[in-house]
């Protein structure tokens, strides 16, 4: 058994995380809202243009001074930032090069460069690998608050949850901040604390010091807003993410999640639109294909799954191991089956909570219920309180005739977020209204 500490109340975060409960020491998920700071550990510090500023300088310092090993560690991190923010997997060969240039020159002693080689492992998705490298940067320097991000990160994705909360902690003793709060608060909402979650968001936006600092929390304020169900709220907080830093694109789809969940399908069509312009992160292009397709209009879906599968393509070629989002799409658009491969790997590499219900969801999808409920209880295990997850166990548990439990789940989805989905949330009335109408 494990003792968890989590904050029970704001005051409590600088204090540490205190007050919370035993659970089993098993899988662990990455959810919804997970934030992760630039992989040297600091927040962004701005849109895509002020990155490539950032990159420009440090590549003119390092023709100077090619030897400069805190410098090469700094370029590689920053490359993985770049990376990020415009969805170029092809800086993260770059990234490496520059972080084990740093190391070749100070092999002992270089935190900064093994912290930004668990960032960049942790970019591709290689969790294990990000975990290692965090290890030794935490031995390198147990005092350095940015190696326990970049740790508690692998740790979540791993479904190492006990030790993703000491990692947090210790970043939270460390350096109670921006970084560690917005870590704190997702780790509260993937236990189901909700409103515990939103103190510690509060608590990062009052300790934000910059734009780009300011329209992360917001951000992340919305997207608890929107998964708790409140649409309005949730784009209130995404325009305020914009008029802190208008180049904070994640707040423009969410924008264009929360619009087309009030009902204002032209604009969110735009700001779906004008996002993916942008950047085209994967999340974005896969929700803007489903809003399309819950209004019949098909064919440009399926040009947004294209593009996706392209993306997938890209991500593959450069290092980033992605089975779980590939899997989530081949399971609802693509090839259960392939789903199910796919899923089935990454649920060897990592068990948290977002893989058991894809993988649960891609059994179901084909055609293996039995297989497909103790992987969507697994899921459930941390107490999260998201929608989709209780959407497909109550659908899984319908198709095995479960009746009252599938009342209960699919209830429970509605209540949490009734509009978790374009697509699966309609039907999630359809199928209660059925099953309630069976009493």
């Amino acid at each position: 058994m494990h003792r968890l500490a989590l904050i029970a109340t704001t005051a409590a975060l600088c204090a540490g995380l205190t007050g919370f409960a035993v659970l089993e020491h098993s899988a662990d998920p990455p959810g919804p809202s997970a934030p992760l700071s630039a992989p040297g550990g600091d927040s962004a510090p701005g849109g895509p243009q002020s990155m490539g500023a950032v990159i420009a300088e440090l590549q003119a310092g390092l023709r100077q001074q090619p030897a400069d090993a805190a410098g090469w560690a700094q370029l590689g991190s920053a490359y993985v930032e770049q990376a990020r923010l415009t969805v170029d997997p092809t800086l993260y060969p770059k990234s490496e090069s520059a972080l084990r240039r740093s190391l070749s020159l100070q092999p002992q002693h270089n935190t900064s460069a093994l912290t930004g080689m668990a960032g960049l492992a942790n970019a591709r998705h290689q969790f294990a690998e990000a975990r290692t490298w965090a290890d030794k940067a935490v031995a390198d320097d147990p005092y350095a608050w940015a190696p326990y991000g970049a740790l508690n990160d692998a740790l979540t994705q791993l479904g190492d949850d006990p030790a993703a909360q000491d990692a947090v902690q210790h970043m939270l003793d460390l350096r109670p901040s921006t970084e560690s709060f917005t870590r704190a608060s997702y780790t509260l909402e993937l236990h189901g604390r909700t409103t515990e979650a939103a103190q510690a968001l509060q608590r990062a936006l009052d300790d934000a010091s910059s734009p780009a600092d300011v329209a992360f929390c917001q951000h992340y304020l919305g997207e608890l807003a929107f998964n708790t169900g409140h649409p309005q709220q949730a784009l209130d907080h995404y325009r305020r993410a914009l008029a802190a830093d208008a180049t904070y694109t994640a707040s423009l789809a969410g924008s264009a999640r929360a619009e087309a969940a009030l009902g204002r399908t032209d604009r969110a069509l735009a700001d779906y639109r004008t996002a993916i312009a942008r950047v085209p992160q994967p999340q974005y292009v896969l929700e803007f294909g489903e809003l399309l397709q819950s209004l019949g209009r098909d064919g440009e879906a399926r040009t947004e799954y294209g593009v996706l599968q392209a993306e997938q393509k890209l991500f593959a070629a450069n290092g980033v191991v992605d089975d779980l989002n590939l899997g989530q799409y081949e399971a609802d658009h693509g090839d259960p089956k392939l789903a199910v491969t796919l899923l089935t790997a990454e649920w060897h590499r990592r068990h948290n909570v977002l893989v058991a219900d894809a993988l649960g969801w891609a059994l179901h999808r084909a055609g293996r219920d039995a297989e497909a409920l103790p992987m969507a209880r697994q899921a459930d295990r941390l107490g999260w309180r998201d929608a989709l997850l209780r959407y497909h166990r109550g659908v899984i548990e319908q198709s095995l005739g479960d009746d009252a439990s599938a009342r209960t789940d699919l209830a429970a989805a509605l209540g949490a977020n009734p509009y978790f989905s374009p697509l699966h949330a309609p039907d999630a009335r359809t199928r209660l209204a059925r099953l309630q109408g069976q009493r």
